[in-house]
């Protein structure tokens, strides 16, 4: 059978996916929270404790879906980049598990999680060649224009976790998503664009998730297939805030899932600063993303 495998490892994320290159059709997936970037932000190192969750979730995830971790097609990405003992921490994952991870750049981050949202638009019949797409991390934020065939990247140094464990205050944190705001603005600025002529996408957990919850779904019923194409508002935002204020830590588990509870308000946050920087009442959520991205780049080039 004509399929690959591809692992994603993200700074809080760890995302396998097993895709039909023939049909361009997902076969099977496996995800899970690992918190690799945790403690990066003092330590400028990976632990060994992260590392040990990720070892454990290569191992777990080649016997649920039955690949062999040593022909998957691996990357890894902004906390990767950081980390000081980084080859260290690659050789460790190859010795122990057969996974060969290569560390890409910003710009290869935004290609392939472009190419996945390309093919997304196609699949849900959604008609945009002029986007703007949004890719929250845990260790950095894609900002993708995509005009026609041509497209513009910055991939911008924060991300859910890094924030979250660099703030205990509101006003300290907005005051950094502010100064982000700024950047972002020049960037867009520079490649001197009217806006309101861009669509609005937005990929990974973080509206993956709001779009759940407004589709009455939790992390345990969650159902792809409704969240993609799903317009999301400033008010789903809110409501989504809201809920996370007000309700216990079992009940925001329920909806978000374990290892993410701490980080989905500052997701929220940042995707909130990107609808206002881009001056937009609307986004679409889409669930495909990097991984997806490796799998059909690797199939075209077969």
């Amino acid at each position: 059978m004509n399929k690959v495998t591809t692992i994603d490892l993200g700074s809080n994320s760890f995302r396998v996916l097993i895709y039909d290159c023939l049909n361009n059709q997902i076969i099977d997936e496996y995800n899970e929270v690992v918190g690799m970037a945790d403690g990066l932000n003092e330590t400028k190192a990976i632990s060994k404790e992260a590392q040990e969750r990720v070892i454990n979730a290569i191992n777990q995830s080649s016997i649920q879906l039955g690949y062999e971790p040593s022909k998957a097609v691996c990357v890894t990405t902004a906390a990767m980049r950081i980390a000081s003992n980084n080859s260290e921490v690659l050789k460790t994952f190859e010795k122990r598990t057969g996974a060969k991870f290569n560390i890409i750049d910003g710009k290869e981050e935004a290609r392939l999680t472009l190419l996945a949202v390309k093919y997304a638009l196609k699949r849900e019949k959604i008609n945009s060649s002029k986007f703007v797409l949004l890719d929250i991390g845990g260790g950095s934020t894609e900002i993708i224009v995509n005009d026609g065939d041509s497209y513009f990247s910055h991939s911008f140094n924060f991300g859910i976790v890094t924030l979250t464990q660099k703030y205990l205050k509101y006003e300290d944190l907005i005051k950094e998503l502010n100064s982000h705001k700024v950047d972002i603005r020049a960037f867009i600025d520079e490649l001197k664009i009217d806006l309101k002529d861009y669509t609005f996408v937005a990929t990974a957990g973080t509206p993956t998730t709001i779009a759940a919850i407004k589709l009455g779904q939790d992390f345990f019923h969650y159902d792809k297939e409704l969240v993609n194409g799903t317009v999301l508002n400033l008010k789903d935002l809110e409501d989504s805030l809201d809920i996370f204020r007000n309700s216990s830590k079992d009940i925001i588990t329920k909806l978000v899932g374990s290892g993410r509870v701490e980080f989905i308000e500052i997701g929220i946050y940042i995707y909130r600063a990107i609808f206002e920087v881009l001056e937009k009442n609307e986004s679409i959520v889409l669930d495909d993303g990097l991984r997806e991205g490796v799998a059909i780049n690797h199939c075209i080039l077969k």
